[in-house]
């Protein structure tokens, strides 16, 4: 917990109006830095909350922005539960990232299939990186402790080597996922985790302050090892913190 800086909103929307300004922050600091901004985006609330703030946005240069996903179901774009459809509905669709810029998985692809793919993607961001340290990473945080599609006691957790990996068997349906793996979580520059209401409460605090280190949930295993961690919650889902 000595890394993650706290942020701590009285609802929801305070929250996301902060949230988006952070990012737009983030953007211009990156492009400033190395000339582009890449973004990894999570589904659910996450994908509302970043789509909702950003298009109307007219303090972003899109064109230096590269947008992938922290993780993705493995269904169609015309289902309901695709992230990547979503974000494109409510986000690209209103503003100007190149297609090319867009990393999206292949669900035509069986899902092992397409974590390779998308090893090979990010690979064209990051050439000859297999572990990239993207600029800033946008994860949730689900009422088990999980983020991304790293879930409690699931063997992706211990994965060392691979950048993303398939998941077959999500206890959370749909099922079939691919995920980002820690080994990359914890080389971004900066990550940050959104919690909000009072069902999340309990993980929050099992992530930020376990009774032991063997029983951190998965999502407060994300510490990256060089860069910022930061945690934006609303009162809800801090309730249970010893510190705020």
């Amino acid at each position: 917990m000595d890394k993650a800086k706290l942020h701590v909103y009285s609802n929801s929307s305070e929250l996301q109006s902060q949230l988006c300004d952070f990012i737009v922050a983030a953007a211009h600091k990156a492009t400033h830095d190395h000339g582009h901004f890449s973004v990894g985006l999570s589904g659910g609330s996450v994908a509302t909350m970043v789509s909702q703030s950003l298009r109307g946005r007219k303090d972003v240069d899109w064109s230096k922005w590269h947008v992938l996903y922290c993780d993705e179901r493995h269904v169609p774009f015309t289902s309901e539960d695709s992230t990547h459809a979503y974000v494109k509905k409510e986000l690209l669709d209103h503003v100007q990232v190149p297609e090319t810029n867009v990393y999206a998985i292949d669900p035509t692809l069986d899902v092992t299939e397409a974590a390779e793919d998308y090893i090979a993607k990010l690979r064209k961001l990051y050439p000859g990186d297999d572990h990239p340290s993207f600029d800033l990473l946008l994860l949730g945080i689900g009422p088990d402790g999980h983020t991304c599609s790293l879930f409690p006691g699931h063997p992706a957790l211990h994965e060392k080597t691979r950048s993303v990996v398939p998941i077959h068997n999500s206890p959370k349906p749909p099922p079939a996922r691919i995920t980002l793996t820690f080994p990359v979580l914890n080389r971004a520059k900066t990550v940050v985790v959104v919690a909000t209401g009072n069902g999340k409460a309990d993980a929050v605090r099992g992530c930020l302050e376990p009774e032991s280190e063997d029983k951190t949930l998965p999502g407060g295993r994300v510490k990256p090892s060089k860069g910022e961690l930061h945690w934006f919650m609303d009162e809800g889902a801090a309730a249970k913190l010893s510190r705020k």
